[in-house]
């Protein structure tokens, strides 16, 4: 009889001991070490686990074994395709744990690559805990920017401190947009990217009491757009794709908080059409069209500036007032400038009410090569966890 591995035996001896630990357990702690249970797990369970499957896969090969043992590569990795959205926990911090929901879902600037970047620096330099929600292909579990129906993992919005929002023209079933209604009435800060002005577009079910929030809502003039973030759809006012943009800072509110350390706005997207305003909305930043696609292009002539970035409150059916911020830049391609992503991480910290420092880190995490905008370009095959 084939005696049991050693690493199996060692393997089923810790997981005993864990599995007797109480459920108020938190930390294995020691000099210079923090051990959590999930850490006992995964870093020393599982790995024996891995190796006495890969020693009788070895010993099946050579004896003309047909025992077959499944794969614990491919179990991980399709325990990693069914997570449905991706966490990032803040480092430690003074003051309160805060967590944001970032959410995405368009088809053109690439928010699902935006969000995740954004929540890294949230997280990694600022401390806050993040979510991001993907626009899901409900069959495949793939990340699919073309599915207009679902973005699972909205309950999140639930414990949010914050919601940062980029999505395009979403119809949700109403179980998911209850989430983000009930969230918007709440009196929390709701911060808004690039197509975020036009954020829903019901046309399947124009019976849903959350129809009236549709981009064109005539009984809701202008939808979530309008009515929460200042502005609904009107059309591009530079040549998209050909003019780039140049933002400029108003004078009237240069020393906002949002805009300290920020001083050179610049994106590869082109300047949205704004008309005015709703609500008291004050514009922090104008958008100059350029006349190519680089930084260094002149202004282009006879041409006026929208607002690209401005602060407003919103008061919803409770009858609780949020802080809001919006911004029509926001295409992954538009993070790559370092004072962008300064205004939206200043941004975040001014509608959770947080003191802003100017010379906050902004740095990406890891390598940041994002995709250019444009329709049917998303990176294919990708889960939530590839994202990580």
């Amino acid at each position: 009889m084939m005696r049991p591995r050693r690493s199996l035996l060692r393997g089923v001896f810790i997981t005993a001991y864990i599995r007797q630990l109480p459920e108020s357990f938190k930390n294995i702690e020691g000099e210079g070490f923090t051990l959590s249970k999930n850490d006992v797990y995964n870093k020393i369970v599982s790995p024996l686990r891995i190796a006495h499957l890969l020693e009788v896969n070895e010993r099946s090969a050579v004896h003309g074994s047909k025992v077959k043992t499944p794969d614990p590569f491919n179990q991980e990795k399709q325990m990693a395709e069914k997570k449905e959205w991706i966490q990032f926990k803040g480092v430690e911090r003074t003051g309160a744990r805060r967590h944001i929901v970032l959410v995405s879902g368009d088809e053109e600037y690439r928010s699902e690559e935006t969000m995740p970047m954004l929540a890294k620096i949230l997280a990694t330099h600022h401390g806050f805990d993040c979510t991001v929600l993907f626009a899901i292909d409900p069959n495949t579990g793939l990340i699919d920017p073309g599915c207009q129906t679902n973005i699972p993992g909205l309950h999140h919005l639930d414990t949010a401190d914050l919601m940062i929002i980029s999505t395009r023209f979403r119809e949700l079933p109403d179980e998911q947009m209850k989430y983000i209604i009930d969230y918007t009435n709440s009196g929390h800060p709701v911060m808004g990217s690039r197509t975020a002005t036009h954020p829903f577009m019901y046309s399947r079910n124009l019976e849903s009491p959350y129809a009236k929030y549709s981009w064109n809502s005539e009984t809701f003039e202008g939808g979530y757009g309008r009515q929460v973030l200042g502005e609904t759809w009107i059309s591009h006012h530079g040549h998209h794709g050909h003019e780039s943009t140049r933002g400029l800072i108003n004078p009237v509110f240069s020393d906002h908080p949002i805009l300290k350390g920020v001083e050179d706005v610049w994106g590869s997207t082109d300047v949205y059409e704004v008309g005015n305003l709703s609500g008291n909305s004050d514009i922090l930043l104008e958008g100059q069209v350029l006349t190519g696609m680089d930084p260094s292009d002149a202004p282009k002539a006879d041409t006026s500036t929208m607002p690209i970035a401005w602060i407003r409150t919103y008061t919803g059916d409770e009858n609780k007032t949020s802080r809001v911020f919006c911004t029509t830049m926001g295409a992954a391609s538009d993070l790559t400038c370092s004072d962008l992503r300064r205004l939206l991480v200043n941004a975040a910290y001014w509608c959770m009410e947080e003191e802003i420092d100017a010379n906050n880190c902004v740095d990406t995490i890891g390598k940041f090569n994002p995709s250019y905008f444009g329709f049917g370009m998303h990176r294919e095959g990708l889960y939530p966890s590839d994202y990580e």
